[in-house]
């Protein structure tokens, strides 16, 4: 095995498991074209976004904004927090999650079992997407307070580099053979990161941003949407680390496609979260009519374990009118088109 995607055979802690995550081939076109997903649920906390949890607590400790036994404060839904909680607990910090009832609950969980003090910005019972505030909330609790930080995630540039490892373990995994790269939108660390360090590497590939219809990145119309974790909903300012000169081409997916992807990926044996079904549905249906030979990454920033209750839960997607046989059985078929091929 390449060393590049090797770790040691006995780590001392559960950071040293961060990356070296694998390329599973989910489907091929008949034309020879192959779909790889980079499986970010292989991280510890089952995300991606511990890659950039780390990096950010490297940098407050490296600029002496954060010492030993401070607290760190982030706004969240779940899987930045999750990253956030191990690394705290790792190196003896306090922190504390501005949170929202749209977050998965399973993830709330986590984060509180995790020894994270949780704050919610909205009463309990309110389910709607509340970022701005929790932002708000975050930055007024850290403000003036001492050896406390606000790791901002959306405007922090150490998200972004977090992500720089994952364009060294696809050159290296990849021999520098790749000619698209999609991904999910929502702070735009990890898709943009991850394509600016690899642009450095692998020249000539294209960069596809996926965000859920009714996010504002790609322009309106902005409305509600499900998907957690990923887009920028109305009313919240966009990532300073959303680089359009990053994207190639920026697309919207919505929340019955994306979910109707995982329940549909879910029956190969694969369980995705949420956002990664956009993702996931867009690189599928594009597949097809690629030029043969074309070798395509999604990034799955997370797995489908947190979702039982939402996106797997029959009696939760049909309350809210995301259940749609039809939808799920045209990506079944699709995919068991393209799974012949491989």
């Amino acid at each position: 095995m390449n060393a590049a995607l090797a770790r040691p055979a006995v780590v001392s802690q559960v950071s040293d498991l961060i990356g070296h995550t694998p390329l599973l081939e989910l489907a091929t076109a008949e034309t020879g074209s192959r779909l790889l997903l980079k499986l970010e649920m292989f991280n510890p906390t089952g995300t991606a976004k511990i890659r950039m949890a780390r990096a950010m607590i490297d940098a407050a400790e490296q600029s002496g904004e954060l010492r030993p036994g401070g607290r760190i404060i982030e706004s969240t839904s779940g899987n930045t927090g999750l990253g956030l909680a191990v690394i705290a607990a790792e190196r003896g910090y306090t922190f504390t999650a501005v949170v929202d009832h749209h977050a998965a609950a399973d993830k709330l969980r986590a984060m509180k079992t995790l020894g994270t003090e949780l704050v919610y910005v909205v009463d309990d019972g309110t389910a709607e997407l509340a970022t701005a505030a929790r932002e708000e909330l975050a930055a007024d609790m850290a403000r003036g307070q001492d050896n406390t930080i606000f790791t901002e995630q959306h405007n922090n540039p150490a998200n972004g580099v977090g992500y720089f490892p994952v364009a060294h373990e696809l050159n290296a995994a990849l021999d520098g053979n790749l000619d698209f790269l999609v991904g999910a939108v929502g702070t735009g660390g990890g898709l943009c990161g991850t394509a600016r360090e690899l642009r450095t590497l692998i020249p000539g590939f294209s960069t596809i941003g996926v965000e859920p219809k009714g996010s504002i990145a790609f322009g309106g119309p902005a409305h509600d949407y499900y998907q957690s974790g990923t887009g920028t909903p109305e009313g919240a300012g966009l990532g300073a680390l959303v680089d359009f000169d990053l994207i190639d081409e920026g697309v919207k997916v919505g929340d019955v496609e994306a979910f109707a992807t995982c329940r549909a990926v879910a029956r190969t044996g694969l369980l995705i979260g949420g956002s990664a079904g956009g993702v996931v549905h867009e690189a599928l249906t594009r597949l097809p009519s690629l030029p043969p030979g074309t070798t395509m990454v999604a990034l799955v920033n997370d797995g489908g374990e947190k979702y039982m209750d939402t996106v797997f839960n029959d009696d939760w997607m049909q309350a809210r009118g995301l259940l749609d046989p039809d939808a799920e059985r045209e990506i079944d078929e699709l995919l068991t088109k393209l799974r012949r091929n491989r």
